[in-house]
């Protein structure tokens, strides 16, 4: 408990008289007041958990499946992976699948930007170039990228690819913005991708390397943008995509191993459904305290550069 008592750290040469003047919280004033005394307005300004926030449990709920959806879509990726390497999945079947709904993704993205920004310019040949030649130069890698791993051991290349994909779930960005679409954080990125080339390596065949490369990169740097902009579109289209990616991820990995079916589905209901109401549980021991003790903020004038832009606005 808090008290507003006055407190006085008498030293030997302060002493107490009726005549001073009141004490004022006054660095540059020289006052009969030994430097340690407070007097009783010290914790006037007290406050506590001024920063606390209130959470709805269904809404973190909600919130909870940017961050299922991209864990799923690493499980979907390796499960694919284990087809092309079993022979289930053909490269072939991969670049085509891969390339029509990237294809119906732009165009679906294309048409609802359009309704949403009138001043919204068309840049479908720019980026058909840019595919046809990123395609070819992939296709002419592929060959080098199958054997560039040739002399590393197995073991070697399951564990990088396993703190790759570690690295690509803790660095990436999981915050939305409705105003703008944001590319995802380049570390997150490049190291889906590095894990991609080194799993891409122990494949057996250049078509199945360029397939797996070529739907690394559509699913790990242009579909994160695009749930994005699904999750600011619609709540219900969000819902969609967590629950489909959730039984697409539970459908590819049921004919691989049942214990890693179980630990996945495990991990939804526990980041999902417990996780929120853990947060929500911890926050009444939650105790922070702000006072005039606190070190002052200093607020930073803007730069001429951004005055000058808002002037001209």
């Amino acid at each position: 408990m808090y008290t507003t008592t006055a407190r006085s750290f008498h030293s030997p040469e302060y002493q107490h008289s009726s005549s001073n003047p009141p004490w004022q919280k006054l660095l540059w004033v020289k006052q009969n007041y030994p430097d340690n005394y407070v007097d009783g307005t010290f914790l006037d300004e007290l406050q506590r958990n001024v920063n606390v926030r209130s959470y709805d449990y269904w809404t973190m709920v909600y919130e909870s499946g940017v961050i299922t959806q991209h864990i799923s879509s690493v499980v979907i990726f390796i499960a694919i992976f284990i087809y092309l390497q079993v022979h289930s999945l053909s490269g072939n079947h991969l670049i085509w699948t891969g390339s029509l709904l990237t294809g119906l993704g732009y165009i679906f993205w294309d048409l609802i930007v359009l309704k949403i920004r009138s001043n919204y310019e068309f840049k479908r040949q720019r980026v058909a170039k840019s595919a046809f030649f990123f395609f070819i130069t992939l296709l002419g890698l592929s060959p080098i990228l199958k054997t560039l791993t040739s002399q590393t051991s197995d073991d070697t290349i399951w564990a990088l690819t396993v703190c790759c994909f570690l690295a690509n779930v803790l660095f990436h960005d999981y915050t939305t913005q409705a105003n703008s679409i944001k590319i995802p954080g380049s570390l997150s990125t490049n190291a889906a991708i590095f894990a991609s080339v080194l799993l891409a390596s122990r494949l057996d065949t250049n078509l199945d390397v360029f397939g797996l490369l070529s739907f690394a990169v559509e699913w790990f740097s242009l579909f994160p943008i695009f749930r994005r902009h699904l999750k600011v579109l619609s709540a219900k289209i969000q819902i969609g995509v967590t629950i489909t990616m959730v039984l697409t991820c539970v459908v590819l990995f049921a004919h691989i191993s049942k214990a890693v079916v179980f630990i996945y589905i495990l991990g939804f209901c526990f980041l999902t459904f417990i996780c929120p109401y853990w947060l929500i549980f911890i926050q009444k021991y939650k105790n922070e305290i702000h006072g005039p003790w606190d070190e002052a903020r200093p607020r930073l004038q803007r730069t001429r550069r951004n005055m000058y832009r808002k002037r001209t606005n």
